[in-house]
């Protein structure tokens, strides 16, 4: 009798702990242009180069969380996974869109002088500084902070230059209900916003 009183309190807590357990939402990324780009493929070229990105955050298995008023917190990640993968994904689509092919790389040293030895027109890689949507709950809503930043590299053989530029999108709103739809609509926003100011003068 003894060892099914205590099997009963163990499963007890057992669905007690699980039903306290936060979920883990896959959020769809992807950058859709908003705007056109004139002369694109004559600044970037016909093939572009495509190195590895690289994702520098401490934190890489989630791009966010949501911790409500009352309850478990809830996890986001992208959709692709890992996060440099979705990056990755939706800008090859862009760059299909514009006839430029894209050929996979296993690395590059960001160097001027490694051009030469490309068999590519151009060279792009990208470090993600800083991809994080973090809500709150509170009695008047859930307020929504979500920081995006990242270090582009492209190397443009023609020019025997490679460009840097760090860009990145910082935004807050409050709604009256988060879900992971919002959160994906804010952050397919930021992307959008991103990269159609990087690529309207990527040089």
């Amino acid at each position: 009798m003894r060892s099914l009183r205590w099997l009963g309190i163990f499963l007890t807590g057992f669905l007690l702990l699980s039903c306290g357990r936060g979920v883990t939402y896959p959020l769809n990324l992807r950058y859709q242009p908003l705007k056109e780009f004139p002369g694109f493929q004559q600044k970037i070229g016909s093939t572009l180069a495509v190195a590895p990105f690289k994702d520098e955050r401490q934190e890489t298995h989630y791009i966010g969380i949501h911790t409500p008023l009352e309850g478990a917190s809830n996890h986001f990640k992208s959709d692709p996974f890992p996060l440099e993968k979705a990056i990755g994904d939706t800008l090859s689509q862009v760059f299909s869109r514009y006839g430029i092919k894209t050929v996979p790389i296993p690395d590059w040293d960001g160097k001027p002088d490694s051009l030469k030895n490309l068999d590519t027109d151009s060279v792009l890689m990208i470090d993600i500084k800083k991809f994080w949507s973090e809500g709150k709950g509170s009695l008047f809503g859930t307020k929504i902070k979500t920081s995006i930043q990242l270090a582009i590299h492209l190397g443009v053989k023609k020019e025997r230059t490679a460009f840097t530029r760090n860009v990145g999108v910082e935004k807050e709103i409050t709604v009256a209900r988060s879900t992971p739809e919002k959160v994906e609509e804010m952050i397919n926003q930021m992307l959008n916003e991103i990269f159609d100011t990087y690529f309207s003068n990527p040089y």
